[in-house]
């Protein structure tokens, strides 16, 4: 059954504003930002379920950190105006930063503050998640203004007993094989190195839950970077490593600058192999990165004693943008189109892996292709046998041993283009799966 394109441009509107909407939450490791965000999200993925994790509780060789709120942060200058408002960016304190409520000279102050020379006008996103310190980070063009004299710096916050909250979005197939796909969110005003992950996971899953059959099940996750995929893995690593055979960490993918793969520890996966296959046939120039290159949630999925097969789908790579963790990654680094671009790459890739199938040819020697119609009855030098040629390529190398992937690469053909000619061999009982 044939599966009706997606309207991409207006889905990519439609994830842009589900992050303009996200935009102004202060995210971190823990606390109301994040779940007003997963809140959020849930209106627009019905079923979205939000797991809550003590403070204190191990997960492996780390530990739930308290939660962290924030009710505003200031610096007063000697005349007693805000040269920096956690009000007008939330990236202006350092995350999780302890609370305080001093005065102190300049020199004093620039201990605590954080800036970047060769960046004069943005902010950068600087934390402190696991050692108790306070800070305010700001453009270095504001920090060269400061003169001399008495400042007072206010950070009204608060660490806490409470939780770690994560959202796990389910979608069952045919068979107990798992695709899982992870995204994090916890990061506070970023558009691409935070909210695209996030709203391209959720578009995705409303996109394969609408699929027809899923051979696979689906389990998304949205999870604080780090400890949160660290925490999900500590609760659910036995079936992750008895059920999931591929998946994907979805980052960094609302740019327009380029597309990027980063593979799985083990390469050559089911996950690998699809996505650089759909990337390489969507969108022809690709960056692709091993695993010596990880940044993200594959370092957790793919550790030792782990080991599932995940790689990373982006746009450019975390790191590989001058705006990366600043406050100039905003949303107009993040386009519709350019999100629009990251889902397509995924829910093809994702189509791809459900149809990927291994096959082997039900005759010995070459089939009688002429009286089933999809050979010519005449030979001429004339004629274009170029599809003829790769139908008995296919065919040669349906041999119990070769997946559609791997064929379509042999071949050097769109795998997506072999999908209704092998449906074509199946029904005239040429072909069979193993």
């Amino acid at each position: 059954m044939e599966i009706e394109q997606p309207n991409y441009p207006a889905l990519g509107d439609a994830m842009h504003k589900w992050a303009s909407d996200l935009f102004p939450i202060c995210r971190s490791l823990t606390g109301a930002g994040v779940r007003e965000s997963l809140h959020y999200l849930s209106s627009h993925l019905d079923g979205l379920k939000v797991h809550s994790v003590p403070s204190g509780t191990a997960v492996f060789d780390w530990t739930i950190p308290l939660e962290w709120s924030i009710e505003d942060a200031y610096v007063l200058d000697p005349a007693g105006n805000k040269v920096i408002d956690f009000k007008n960016s939330n990236l202006h304190v350092l995350n999780y930063s302890t609370p305080v409520d001093v005065e102190l000279s300049l020199n004093q102050l620039n201990e605590h503050l954080y800036s970047l020379p060769d960046m004069p006008t943005a902010i950068p996103y600087v934390t402190s998640y696991y050692a108790p310190r306070w800070g305010f980070c700001l453009a270095q063009e504001e920090r060269d203004k400061l003169k001399d004299g008495l400042y007072r710096a206010v950070i009204k916050s608060n660490h806490y007993h409470g939780c770690l909250n994560y959202a796990e979005y389910f979608l069952k197939g045919e068979t107990d094989e798992e695709i899982l796909i992870s995204t994090y969110i916890c990061h506070p005003s970023m558009a691409n190195n935070e909210l695209s992950g996030p709203v391209v996971t959720t578009a995705l899953a409303n996109l394969i839950r609408e699929l027809p059959s899923r051979k696979y099940n689906y389990r998304f996750v949205f999870v604080p970077e780090t400890i949160g995929a660290i925490t999900f893995i500590s609760e659910n690593l036995a079936h992750l490593k008895s059920k999931v055979v591929g998946g994907f960490v979805l980052t960094c993918i609302g740019d327009e600058r380029n597309y990027s793969y980063l593979q799985s520890k083990q390469e050559g996966t089911l996950s690998d192999r699809a996505a650089m296959h759909s990337m390489k046939s969507l969108v022809g120039d690709y960056k692709l990165y091993d695993f010596l290159s990880r940044g993200s949630d594959e370092r957790q999925y793919c550790a030792p004693g782990v080991d599932l097969p995940i790689g990373s789908i982006m746009r450019t790579r975390y790191g590989d943008y001058p705006e990366y963790h600043t406050s100039l990654d905003d949303l107009s680094l993040v386009t519709a189109s350019g999100l629009a671009g990251g889902l397509e790459v995924c829910f093809e890739t994702i189509k791809l892996i459900e149809a990927n199938e291994t096959y082997k040819v039900t005759v010995y020697c070459e089939p009688q292709l002429g009286k089933r119609g999809l050979y010519p009855t005449i030979s001429s030098m004339a004629l274009d046998y170029t599809d003829v040629r790769t139908l008995t390529n296919l065919i040669a190398y349906c041999d119990g041993k070769h997946d559609l992937i791997a064929i379509a690469e042999k071949i050097n053909v769109n795998a997506r283009e072999l999908i209704p000619v092998v449906k074509r061999l199946v029904d005239e009982g040429l072909l069979e799966k193993v």
